[in-house]
């Protein structure tokens, strides 16, 4: 069983920057693949941001890129979502979440999920 835990999140004006967290309780941290997610009120979830194990590898959602930029510290078993540029349409709540395999975007292929951290950015 992995554990999860989002922080970051909260109110700011657009334009304007967060840093979310999520630090994990797995062992093999290291050789997981690590998302992002999102959802708004009413909307569906959607991709943020992936990253392969090592941090060689990443993806992104459509809509953030160029703007958001996913890492992560294997000693400190955290993955970081770094949000520049944002806007009203960012706003959502947040979910980090593994995947044993691949970089995926997908979130039907991740295997265990956070809470979720609420992000408001007010226009």
């Amino acid at each position: 069983q992995v554990q999860l835990v989002e922080s970051g999140g909260g109110l700011v004006q657009a334009g304007g920057s967060l840093r979310l967290s999520c630090t994990t309780s797995g062992r093999t941290f290291s050789t997981y693949c690590m998302g992002w997610f999102r959802r708004a009120p009413g909307k569906e979830r959607d991709f943020v941001a992936a990253i392969s194990g090592g941090g060689g590898v990443t993806r992104y959602g459509d809509s953030v890129k160029g703007r958001f930029t996913i890492s992560r510290d294997n000693a400190k078993n955290t993955v970081y979502l770094q949000m520049n540029s944002l806007k009203p349409e960012d706003t959502a709540v947040y979910y980090c979440a593994v995947a044993y395999r691949g970089v995926q975007v997908d979130a039907d292929r991740y295997d265990y999920w956070g809470q979720g951290t609420q992000v408001t950015v007010s226009s």
